[in-house]
C-alpha cells in the first residue's frame, strides 16, 4: 500500500511542472476553438453561378422536348386503335368512332367528332388543332355514305373485299408471296396464342416474317372481326397471370410485380418502360391487353 502511494508523491518542482503543462494544454485547446469560430464567421457565402445555371436550365428544356410526343396533322375519320391509344382516347371512345365509321359515315368538324366519340373537352382541345379534314368532307353536298372501301378509276367503281386476318386459314395465307407452309403455320400459332389479332400491326411480331411480306399481306388481309379480350389488371395480377401474355416473359412479369410492390401501385402503363428488360418497343401492343 505504501509503495502504491509513493507513485502520487511529487515534490514542489514536479507539481509546478505538471501545473504549467496542464495550463499550456488548456490554453492551446481554447485558442483552437476561438480560431475555428472566427474562421466560420468570416467564410464566404455560397454564390450561384448564373452562367452555369442558365446552361443547366437550357439542357432541361431540351430534355423535356425530347420526351414530348409529337402529333402530326391527321384525318380523325381514320383513327386506328393504336392511334387512338397514343392520343389518349379510351377504348369506349375508340369503339364509338369505329361503330360510326362502320355505317360508312364521315365527320367533318371537331364538334361532330366529340358528339360521336364523347371525348372530354380537355382532350378535344388538345387534339383538335391537329385535325385535317379532306375537302370532300367539308362539302355538305357530298354524300355522307361515301364508301371508304371503294375507289374510282376510269369512271368504274371496284369494291375491295378484305379477308379477315382472324379467320384466314393457312392455305389463305400461303396465297401471299413470301409466305410458305412454315410461315403460315407460325402465323396461325401466334394468332392462337394471342387469342386473335387486335390490330394489323401485330402481324409484324411473327418471328421470321419480313417487313415486305407483311406489307403484301396487309394489302389483302385486315382485322375485320376483333376478338373479345379480357384485359389483365396490372395492379392486381400475379406474375403467373402476367406471363400468360405472349409479349411478357416470366422474369419480366416478376419484375413488374416487384416494381408494383415497391411503389404501391402503377398509375400509368407508360411506367412499365422503367422496368429492366421490359420490351418498351412493344408497349403500345402490350397496353392493348392491360388495364389499371
Amino acid at each position: 500500500m505504501n509503495s502504491f502511494k509513493s507513485h502520487f508523491k511529487f515534490n514542489k518542482q514536479e507539481r509546478s511542472g505538471i501545473f504549467f503543462l496542464l495550463f499550456f494544454l488548456i490554453s492551446l485547446q481554447c485558442g483552437y476553438y476561438l480560431y475555428k469560430a472566427k474562421t466560420i464567421g468570416q467564410s464566404t457565402p455560397l454564390q450561384i453561378d448564373s452562367v452555369l445555371q442558365s446552361e443547366i436550365d437550357s439542357l432541361k428544356i431540351v430534355a423535356l422536348g425530347k420526351d414530348t410526343v409529337r402529333i402530326f396533322p391527321f384525318n380523325p375519320n381514320f383513327i386506328t386503335d393504336f392511334k387512338g391509344y397514343t392520343l389518349g382516347m379510351s377504348v369506349a371512345e375508340i369503339d364509338r368512332l369505329h361503330e360510326f365509321r362502320s355505317k360508312e359515315s364521315f365527320m367533318n368538324s371537331a364538334k361532330e367528332f366529340q358528339n360521336v366519340t364523347k371525348v372530354s373537352d380537355s382532350l378535344l382541345n388538345t387534339i383538335s388543332p391537329f385535325f385535317k379534314f379532306p375537302e370532300w368532307t367539308q362539302n355538305r353536298k357530298t354524300k355522307s355514305t361515301f364508301k371508304s372501301n371503294t375507289f374510282t378509276q376510269n369512271n368504274k367503281v371496284k369494291k375491295i373485299v378484305w379477308k379477315d386476318l382472324n379467320t384466314a386459314t393457312a392455305e389463305d395465307l400461303r396465297q401471299v408471296s413470301g409466305i410458305g407452309e412454315k410461315l403460315s403455320a407460325r402465323i396461325i400459332k401466334f394468332r392462337d396464342r394471342l387469342g386473335g389479332f387486335l390490330v394489323e400491326e401485330q402481324l409484324q411480331d411473327v418471328y421470321g416474317l419480313e417487313a415486305d411480306v407483311v406489307e403484301r399481306a396487309l394489302k389483302e388481309f385486315k382485322v375485320v372481326t376483333k376478338p373479345d379480350i379480357l384485359k389483365i389488371n396490372v395492379n392486381t395480377a400475379t406474375a403467373e397471370e402476367l406471363s400468360k401474355l405472349i409479349y411478357l416473359q416470366k422474369h419480366v412479369a416478376k419484375s413488374i410485380v416487384n416494381y408494383r410492390n415497391l411503389n404501391g401501385s402503377i398509375n400509368s402503363l407508360n411506367e412499365l418502360v422503367k422496368i429492366e428488360e421490359f420490351p418498351s418497343e412493344r408497349i403500345n401492343r402490350i397496353a392493348l391487353y392491360l388495364s389499371l
